[in-house]
């Protein structure tokens, strides 16, 4: 089961987000793994972040593997696709992705790992003509 909770006035593509957790979920062999995406305003998330990373500052995402739930902050998303010249649509999935990688226990906690990570999601968005 794939749930999406969007707690912002913003419009976002549910259908899209389902599509695209389903193509991960088959592309790994997940077997029964539900995921619960959830999108927040930037004052739920700078709480999250504080509460669970100790970081007095909003994020994108957050990832909770004990839980299978991916949390986007739709307004830092806003905020990364302007400064990357980006769509915001664009942006939302690369984070989307990221937040599912970290599901299944990738890691970017260094450099290493973050610059692995990234080209394993491209190649991932990439070979299943997603963005």
């Amino acid at each position: 089961m794939i749930e999406i909770n969007n707690t912002t006035k913003n419009k976002i593509n549910s259908k899209k987000i389902i599509s695209i957790v389903e193509i991960f979920i088959k592309a790994y062999k997940l077997k029964n793994f539900d995921v619960s995406v959830a999108v927040v305003g930037d004052t739920v998330m700078r709480k999250m972040n504080l509460t669970y990373r100790g970081f007095d500052k909003t994020t994108d995402v957050l990832s909770f593997s004990d839980l299978n739930e991916i949390v986007i902050s739709y307004a830092q998303i806003k905020r990364q696709a302007k400064e990357l010249k980006k769509g915001i649509e664009s942006e939302f999935i690369f984070i989307l992705v990221h937040g599912l990688f970290h599901l299944i226990g990738r890691e970017d906690h260094t450099e290493k790992l973050r610059l692995a990570m990234i080209a394993e999601e491209e190649k991932f968005l990439k070979k299943y003509a997603i963005i």
